[in-house]
């Protein structure tokens, strides 16, 4: 090490200076996409948005998978007309379900409402969460006393598959899909949908990543090799919109600090994509 390197340790070993590097490192993260992929209008998926209006045809066939009370939804209706799209909405939430129903969502022919949830398999399965119509509601009883949030309440609710609804429906193609499940999701992608991957018939996908994956166990490793076996690409969602290309797995991306990636088809171009 060399004597300006010896004289930054010594001078990093107190409270101070570490709790200064744990600022200075959490805004920078933030600035990079990790940590702020928590609200629909700062996380750059409208940008995403914006780039499957340039890359693909209309109609336009969403998935919202994990709609909650309409974040997303109204994203959407705001950049595209009645006509141009078709989006299907998943809340298994009863009291979600109801907030994301009313005024002219019920009556847009465009938008489809599902009072189901993605997952695994098709069935009932216990929904927990701290409060009716949570944003953070999941199929496991996460432990965030460190937070102090109770996560005590549940409810039963139903859940379909992807492949299973998408046959029933005679969903063929899927240009845009947006899961976030409170980290459930390789149970929707993976284990429920894979015949719509293996097939190459869903295009892009925004996924969410975070601290839920701590209580599901599941890792950044998990989607990366996923999305890599189903010939999909890998991006960091950043703020500003601009997409970091994820080339090979790093230890590094395990951030368990929730945020937003999108994983894009082979068939279309990277180029065009990351303009």
């Amino acid at each position: 090490m060399s004597r300006a390197g010896k004289i930054v340790t010594i001078i990093s070993g107190n409270r101070f200076a570490q709790k200064f590097y744990e600022c200075v490192n959490r805004k920078t993260a933030e600035l990079m996409g990790i940590g702020s992929g928590g609200d629909v209008c700062s996380s750059g998926e409208m940008a995403v948005v914006d780039r499957m209006l340039k890359l693909l045809p209309a109609p336009y066939c969403i998935f919202d998978v994990g709609a909650n009370t309409g974040q997303f939804l109204n994203l959407v209706m705001s950049k595209m007309a009645a006509g141009e799209y078709s989006i299907h909405c998943f809340e298994p939430s009863p009291q979600a379900f109801a907030e994301l129903s009313r005024g002219k969502r019920a009556n847009n022919a465009s938008v489809i409402l599902n009072p189901v949830g993605l997952g695994k398999e098709v069935g009932e399965v216990i929904l927990y969460y701290n409060e009716p119509g949570s944003q953070i509601a999941s199929l496991t009883k996460r432990r965030l006393d460190h937070l102090g949030v109770d996560f005590s309440q549940s409810q039963t609710v139903r859940i379909d598959t992807l492949d299973h609804y998408c046959e029933v429906n005679g969903v063929r193609r899927i240009d845009l899909m947006k899961v976030d499940v409170e980290g459930h999701e390789l149970d929707v992608l993976q284990a429920g949908g894979h015949r719509m991957f293996e097939a190459g018939a869903v295009k892009l996908v925004i996924f969410e990543f975070g601290g839920c994956n701590i209580d599901t166990r599941t890792f950044f490793q998990d989607f990366f090799y996923f999305f890599k076996n189903v010939r999909m690409d890998l991006f960091r969602i950043t703020p500003s919109g601009y997409l970091y290309p994820i080339i090979q797995y790093k230890e590094i991306f395990e951030q368990f600090r929730t945020t937003n990636f999108l994983a894009v088809h082979g068939s279309l171009s990277k180029l065009e994509i990351l303009q």
